[in-house]
């Protein structure tokens, strides 16, 4: 969910995508902290869940005034890392391989670095025509970009999938994360939950693409990450302008665009950032100069048509690696320009790799 924009680059996760990350990585500590003496039920465990990525949300939110903060759902970014190259080939080895793997790298000598690279580009090379196109490269770096989406699924599964049936119900989704809240509603709470259900509910809906109520894995996927499905992108739109269009009339003006990044906080000078951001939003967002951002401009404005990371990846290794410049790769040159593709990181395919005995 994320691309560059002039102030940087952002990643913003929805309720269900924070639920998720709680539970795959969640401390239980800190949750019995948050919710002490509450009963240890399954729902329980996913309402405090939502809890904590409010209390984490409105934590972020309240940072340094200058600081950035935003609920914008755009698509998953292939690094979180700068893209500088004159300071480092961090972001390239993240987006060629994945984050895990680029701690493994980080261990490797440049020897095995290389020999672990020989066997990648084998697989990339998916013809067997001895080159690596930029085809193939796309197709591996949106492999990589997709694997997190494929793990995510696979470590919730069978939380959601109570009978085992191999599909997610609406009704299995919604007790498990809001069960205790469905068993003994609160009269009083800051939460609302009741809106929060019926958000899940509406996108769990559009994922649902042959409309029974329950989600295989690719439709589950859809539901976790619906900034990265196409036909998910109205449900997202409409999410993004639910957070940010305050005033309620359809549209994003200027304050609200602004008021979504930055609030200031006690007369403090607005940062650099924020003067450029209405430059952008004034030449670049708001293309029909009326100066409000309606769904088709918020929809350009967060995922964008036309721009692809992995395009543009693959398009950048291409052309600082390819030395005769015949518009493709071969291992040779990979090798030549290691340190550009793995060096000392790479990512989390590479760690797939290394649990099959692969390397």
């Amino acid at each position: 969910m994320g691309r560059t924009t002039a102030g940087g680059l952002w990643l913003v996760r929805s309720w269900t995508d924070c639920v998720c990350e709680q539970m795959i990585g969640g401390s239980e500590p800190e949750v019995d902290q948050m919710k002490a003496g509450a009963a240890r039920t399954q729902s329980d465990r996913m309402i405090r869940s939502v809890l904590i990525c409010w209390v984490l949300f409105i934590a972020s939110s309240g940072g340094k005034p200058t600081e950035r903060k935003t609920k914008v759902h755009q698509e998953e970014p292939l690094s979180q890392l700068q893209h500088d190259d004159d300071k480092n080939f961090d972001y390239d080895h993240e987006a060629f391989l994945g984050q895990d793997e680029a701690k493994t790298f980080d261990q490797l000598s440049p020897d095995e670095s290389k020999r672990r690279l020989s066997i990648i580009v084998d697989k990339i090379d998916s013809n067997k025509d001895d080159f690596v196109s930029e085809e193939e490269l796309k197709l591996w770096i949106k492999n990589v970009q997709n694997r997190h989406m494929f793990e995510n699924v696979e470590h919730q599964w069978n939380e959601f999938d109570l009978n085992k049936d191999g599909l997610i119900s609406w009704e299995e989704y919604r007790n498990v994360t809001y069960g205790s809240y469905l068993d003994d509603p609160l009269t009083e709470t800051e939460y609302n939950y009741t809106h929060m259900m019926a958000r899940d509910e509406r996108r769990f809906k559009v994922a649902d693409r042959n409309g029974d109520m329950s989600a295989d894995r690719q439709e589950f996927m859809a539901f976790l990450h619906p900034e990265n499905h196409d036909y998910m992108k109205d449900v997202v739109v409409q999410e993004t302008m639910e957070d940010i269009d305050k005033n309620g009339d359809g549209f994003i003006d200027l304050k609200e665009y602004i008021g979504d990044m930055f609030t200031a906080d006690n007369g403090a000078e607005e940062p650099e950032w924020v003067a450029t951001e209405r430059q952008q939003f004034s030449e670049f967002r708001d293309k029909n100069k009326d100066g409000k951002m309606d769904r088709e401009e918020t929809l350009d404005w967060i995922l964008p048509a036309d721009y692809d990371h992995a395009i543009a990846e693959a398009k950048h290794l291409l052309y600082e690696s390819d030395t005769n410049k015949d518009g493709k790769l071969t291992k040779e040159e990979i090798l030549t320009k290691f340190d550009l593709f793995v060096g000392s990181q790479v990512t989390n395919y590479g760690e797939a790799l290394l649990r099959h005995d692969e390397f």
